[in-house]
């Protein structure tokens, strides 16, 4: 909730309420969740949202008012990230918050607001609600597995044809099995709106759940088919046990595991996510931590961003 973030894809974060309710496998662990523990701010799950305060709103006016002097250091606007504690496409939020929201937005005209939602088949109609959606707006969607693909990125797509964001992008964090995003990818769709931007992350934090290589290489193989700008958030904690990931089908090489899932365990995975079997041919990860892990793809940082007018 501040100016700067260490979150790879936005410049700052801006929270106009705390607070959601679980609806994915994606929402398992949580870290917003975590945090509304630990602070004591806000109970999580189907209870009331809490707005944040009215000094805390006036954070995009102060970005707007130095939007010149951030776009004369950066070659570009800032890129605000709305909301990571919240959903703006909730619809447990009252009305009158999202009017609010949408007004703050069209007063800062010259910051990027990236909405992403668990929520796409939301947005069309709460945004009408709130008086349209704001023209500095790009929507996303969260996509952790082909199920929530299929689910998701019909209505992520139809609310880009109808309400004219800045542009369309999918965070496949954490990224749970193998994922094929072509039909919404293929430049060769002339009559569909298709993705403009996809982001990959795994999963950190308490009882991560480890990522597969392949499942992140295709991701990144699928965007430059179809020329789409990919950015690899992390690996989470989780990494490739071996200098290069060998396929060890009858686990001779195998090193020992507990089946544990905290930090220094190993596991197996095989190409669906299961943690495989003797005869399967599987890949070794290690749990080392967030920081340890990186974020380094087959050697390359990649860094991807959708392209925006000036």
């Amino acid at each position: 909730m501040a100016e700067t973030t260490a979150i790879e894809w936005c410049d700052s974060t801006f929270n106009p309420w705390t607070g959601c309710t679980k609806i994915s496998p994606a929402c398992d662990h949580c870290y917003a969740e975590g945090w509304a523990k630990r602070s004591g701010t806000v109970q999580w799950g189907n209870h009331p949202r809490r707005r944040t305060t009215h000094a805390y709103w006036r954070n995009p006016v102060k970005w707007q008012e130095h939007a010149v002097a951030f776009f004369a250091e950066h070659g570009r606007r800032r890129r605000v990230f709305c909301a990571s504690l919240a959903d703006v496409f909730d619809n447990q939020v009252d009305p009158k918050w999202r009017r609010d929201l949408f007004a703050l937005i069209r007063a800062c005209p010259d910051l990027d607001w990236l909405l992403l939602t668990k929520r796409p088949q939301n947005i069309i109609r709460l945004s009408l609600l709130a008086g349209g959606l704001p023209w500095n707006v790009a929507l996303g969607t969260t996509v952790e597995d082909q199920p929530r693909a299929g689910l998701n990125l019909p209505h992520l797509l139809a609310a880009k044809s109808a309400l004219s964001p800045l542009y369309a992008f999918v965070s496949t964090e954490p990224l749970l099995g193998r994922l094929d995003l072509w039909p919404w990818l293929d430049p060769h769709q002339l009559y569909r709106s298709r993705l403009d931007w996809v982001i990959a992350g795994g999963e950190s934090g308490s009882g991560a759940r480890p990522m597969h290589v392949e499942w992140v290489r295709g991701l990144r193989d699928q965007c430059q088919q179809a020329n789409t700008p990919f950015l690899f958030k992390q690996w989470g904690c989780w990494v490739t046990f071996y200098d290069r990931d060998i396929d060890d089908p009858d686990w001779r090489r195998a090193p020992f595991t507990d089946g544990q899932m905290g930090s220094g365990a190993t596991r197996y995975l095989n190409l669906a996510g299961g943690t495989g079997f003797h005869g399967e041919r599987v890949t070794a990860v290690r749990n080392v931590g967030k920081k340890a892990a990186g974020r380094l793809l087959d050697g390359v940082e990649h860094n991807g961003f959708a392209r925006t007018a000036a």
